[in-house]
């Protein structure tokens, strides 16, 4: 699974999360106890400091064509991923798309992306 995002550690399990102030808010794709839903296949449950474990950043990197990248999607065999090596040159001559000021993403197949490792920050 390719994570890019908050992750909180409440009650044993790790769940996708958004800070909100000074709680967070965790999601589920099936309802739960205290869960609300908030669209069918999404439930939220707010939760204050003193209620879960962690609040982590988690980020999957890879390395493509010779590249470091940070994955941000999955979609079938396919990867969306954002250039991290900072080099515009480079990343035009990989043929990424300028999708912001000095932010080049792509599409990468999966079976040609390397060392593939979620870091926590």
């Amino acid at each position: 699974m390719m994570r890019d995002g908050y992750v909180v550690a409440w009650q044993g399990r790790e769940y996708d999360a958004s800070p909100d102030g000074d709680n967070v808010r965790i999601y589920r794709a099936e309802p739960a106890d205290g869960f609300d839903e908030v669209r069918p296949g999404r439930y939220v449950r707010v939760l204050t400091p003193q209620e879960y474990d962690e609040l982590i950043y988690v980020r999957t990197t890879c390395t493509w064509r010779g590249a470091p990248f940070i994955v941000l999607a999955e979609a079938n065999s396919w990867l969306r991923v954002e250039y991290a090596g900072g080099r515009a040159p480079v990343a035009r001559q990989l043929g990424l798309e300028e999708f912001d000021f000095g932010v080049y993403q792509g599409w990468a197949p999966l079976h040609e992306v390397a060392d593939l490792n979620e870091q926590r920050i």
